[in-house]
């Protein structure tokens, strides 16, 4: 399927779910999907190269709106020859909207508030647009856009759709997304669909202006799908963006964990079939099963990196704490059989001395494994969809991940 500058082609269906495997083409390379995508924030992967990053298997890399604006801003990035040149990366990329880091500084500011988070957090309790709140915001949302003080410096910004994509297309990346408003899963249903209405109407905005400008040639623009945990309002987003002619689809929202998966097949049995979609800042083991099941090509997370420099580490029966003692004498790879960097030249043992010492590159070989397992895991369900033993696949690798045998067999 032609899609402006990206090309999307499915090869193979899942039986009886929304599951695929394809292709999505684009300037810099193809993307073999379902894909994680790796978090570079700041234009960089924290702790690891460029070339440590495409050598441990990543296809893709999603840098951020609203941090690249900031620092070194967006301009620069443009005079440097784009995001590509500035950052030594020669594979695809991607550049969210900057609506995430809106609701982090907004409604979920100085309250823990992520991706993920259970609908009985009682921070939900305090109204998102409440001004008067006991921690002071960094950013305020009106009906044009968002006026936000930098958590650099404090200095005054007020971005509204048009310079979201402005900012993209001065970024350079290959998929942009629309500027939208992420609310959190337990906010009232009559604030959800206030923000509903206003992330539509800033979609429409971000797609004419995307489409008056020369980058629409050469850059892909995804409309973001929210509506909180409402299936009405979900189902009517995925419906109204998915009939704007965006090139592909965001899938956003920050979700209660169980009923994610039932979010996400609410959005994908109504978005067009025959255009991407990326299920936004979502990547454990466990919920990228759930995406691919359900129609998912593109998860991106910062949880790997993230919890690799905390000394976290994925195997495939759950994640350890490298810091335990029971490490400190283990000299065997974090996990037998795995062929990263990490892995086929170091040690448990040596891990956790690099991590109990404070040495940087403890977060490095750390991040290697973590990304490479990650990367890996979702390239293995492509292949098993591709060679008809998916769910067997599934049924076998989460029989093991699981916290009663972290540290046992590894």
């Amino acid at each position: 399927m032609k899609s402006g500058p990206i090309t999307f082609s499915i090869e193979k269906k899942l039986p009886d779910t929304l599951g695929r495997a394809g292709i999505l083409k684009t300037p810099h390379g193809d993307i073999k999907t379902p894909a994680f995508v790796s978090v570079g924030t700041k234009a960089t992967v924290k702790a690891i190269t460029p070339e440590q990053l495409r050598d441990l298997g990543a296809q893709v890399v999603l840098a951020n709106t609203y941090h690249l604006y900031l620092q070194p801003g967006d301009e620069r990035i443009a005079k440097a020859g784009g995001l590509h040149t500035f950052m030594n990366w020669s594979l695809p990329t991607m550049t969210d909207s900057g609506g995430f880091q809106v609701f982090s500084l907004g409604a979920a500011f100085g309250k823990e508030i992520s991706k993920i988070t259970k609908i009985t957090d009682p921070n939900f309790l305090i109204p998102e647009r409440s001004l008067d709140s006991e921690i002071p915001r960094l950013a305020n949302i009106g009906a044009d856009g968002v006026s936000f003080r930098s958590h650099l410096d404090g200095s005054l910004h007020y971005i509204t759709p048009e310079k979201s994509i402005e900012i993209q297309h001065n970024i350079g990346a290959d998929i942009i997304f629309a500027f939208d408003e992420c609310t959190s899963p337990t906010e009232d249903l009559r604030y959800q669909e206030e923000a509903l209405n206003r992330t539509h109407r800033w979609a429409k905005r971000s797609l004419d202006f995307h489409a008056s400008k020369e980058n629409a040639s050469r850059q892909a623009l995804f409309g973001i799908v929210q509506g909180g945990r409402d299936e009405s309002l979900r189902k009517r987003s995925a419906k109204e963006i998915g009939d704007m002619g965006f090139d592909g689809f965001g899938i956003g929202g920050s979700f209660a964990k169980e009923d994610m998966s039932t979010a996400v097949k609410w959005v994908n049995e109504i978005l067009p079939e025959e255009k991407p979609r990326h299920l936004l800042g979502i990547g454990e083991p466990e919920d990228l099963f759930m995406g691919v099941e359900n129609g998912v090509d593109l998860f991106d997370c910062v949880a790997p990196t993230r919890n690799a420099r905390n000394g976290t580490l994925y195997t495939k029966y759950g994640k350890i704490n490298i810091l335990n003692a029971q490490f400190t004498d283990d000299f065997s790879p974090l996990e037998s059989g795995c062929g990263c960097y990490t892995c086929t030249h170091y040690t448990k043992a040596y891990l956790s001395h690099l991590f109990r010492a404070k040495e940087m590159l403890g977060a490095t070989l750390a991040t290697i494994h973590n990304l490479y397992l990650i990367i890996h895991l979702v390239d293995d369900m492509r292949e098993a969809i591709l060679n008809d033993t998916f769910f067997e696949f599934k049924k076998a690798f989460l029989s093991e991940y699981t916290s009663s045998k972290i540290g046992l067999k590894i």
